[in-house]
């Protein structure tokens, strides 16, 4: 780790960290807060992803919807109007719209195949995004001369890594800029996430391996074509089970960095309750 005792995280001059877990539990909250108090430089991985990466894929697609209708049809072809995403570190609609959901076309779902290479692009623009950290850290410094940085990782920030292996090169370069943070929930807010998602499903990023397994179980189990599932009852079904899937994975990178509770991130008021919270952090790991 970077800083070598909670003593030391708390004179430095220089924090940096990288906040990593479930969504849901106040990375966002806690990086919000952060940058709000001015000597904090805030980079959202999602952010990243749904601009620099991915906001052509995203901007097509809204096009492609756009020429479906006459009116616009014409208006696009004579360069009249402009379609581009409004994504924000606090919305990120047009992302998450942008992966889909995999099911009945009918029911706003994707093809298989479709929804396999969007998850694709998103596995490379998550990746690049995380190794793009280093370069924001750089023009925190040097542009705008904040001293202190948080990254704000996506909850799929586990599914692009090899926990287990000490030479993941997307590991190897957090670990060697920031202190990793890993935000654990318990077992009461893994069912509140699961409550919070059954009322209102979202597309997430899975694991290859995982997804493939997911949607031949899920299929087996109801005795559905491809073709024939409900995109919002499959997502759901398999929600609480890539939940269980990140759960080692998040712990394997832990390892690395520090554990701080989701219920201390709960009481975290000010820039000086963080920083108490990290340094208590360091010190129960040494």
């Amino acid at each position: 780790m970077i800083y070598g005792s909670g003593s030391e995280w708390l004179g430095t001059g220089a924090k940096r960290v990288v906040l990593f877990g479930m969504s849901g539990l106040g990375k966002t909250y806690l990086a919000n807060m952060l940058r709000d108090a001015g000597d904090w430089f805030h980079y959202s991985v999602d952010y990243r992803i749904g601009t620099r990466y991915m906001g052509e894929f995203i901007a097509d697609n809204f096009k492609r919807e756009a020429m479906k209708v006459p009116f616009l049809r014409e208006l696009l072809l004579s360069d009249s109007i402009y379609v581009a995403s409004n994504i924000t570190f606090d919305n990120l609609a047009p992302l998450s719209t942008y992966l889909g959901k995999p099911g009945s076309p009918s029911r706003g779902g994707l093809p298989f195949d479709e929804y396999c290479l969007r998850q694709n692009q998103h596995r490379r623009a998550e990746i690049a995004a995380l190794l793009d950290t280093r370069h924001f850290m750089d023009r925190a410094r040097d542009i705008y001369a904040i001293p202190h940085f948080v990254c704000d990782s996506g909850g799929s920030i586990c599914e692009v890594v090899d926990p287990d292996d000490p030479a993941d090169p997307v590991l190897s370069a957090l670990e060697r800029d920031l202190l990793m943070v890993w935000i654990k929930g318990s077992d009461a807010h893994t069912a509140e996430l699961v409550r919070r998602f059954d009322r209102a499903p979202k597309p997430m990023y899975y694991q290859p391996e995982f997804l493939e397994k997911a949607w031949i179980a899920y299929r087996v189990e109801k005795g559905l074509e491809e073709n024939e599932v409900n995109p919002d009852d499959f997502i759901r079904w398999t929600y609480a089970r890539a939940l269980a899937h990140r759960q080692p994975r998040y712990e394997a990178m832990a390892r690395r960095g520090v554990t701080i509770l989701a219920e201390e991130v709960a009481g975290v008021r000010s820039p000086a309750d963080f920083d108490a919270l990290i340094a208590r952090a360091i010190d129960r790991k040494e």
